[in-house]
């Protein structure tokens, strides 16, 4: 055979196994990319599903403090209206009590409503 023939035969060969090596490579790349896609549209999808998630416990944590806002004052008015309350065996003088220990938060809402309760027994005691 001339070496003409047999260089464009390798050459076509050549030519081939890169065409082939090529889609190899475009197939596993696109393949690669599509996993890729997914994991991001999951990141995305679970961001925002932590994004409401907080922003629901944002909203009831609002909501807690307003209520124990209330309550504070509520506790505030009563237990100045106890202490500065004319004469009598349950009149106390305001000089004598350590008022920020009195009106420390509570540490859990059940603890405060125990407290709210009783200061309300007792009042109405009174």
């Amino acid at each position: 055979m001339p070496k003409n023939k047999e260089n464009s035969k390798r050459k076509k060969q050549m030519e081939d196994e890169g065409d082939e090596d090529y889609r190899k490579r475009r197939d596993r790349n696109n393949q690669a990319v599509k996993r890729s896609r997914v994991k991001s549209k999951l990141r995305t999808q679970q961001t925002l599903e932590r994004v409401n998630q907080l922003k629901t416990e944002n909203e009831l944590l609002e909501e807690k403090i307003k209520m124990l806002t209330k309550e504070l004052g509520f506790l505030k008015d009563l237990f100045i209206a106890h202490a500065g309350g004319g004469s009598g065996q349950h009149s106390m003088n305001i000089q004598d009590l350590d008022l920020n220990s009195l009106l420390a938060e509570e540490k859990s809402t059940e603890e405060s409503s125990v407290v709210k309760t009783s200061v309300i027994r007792s009042t109405s005691k009174l």
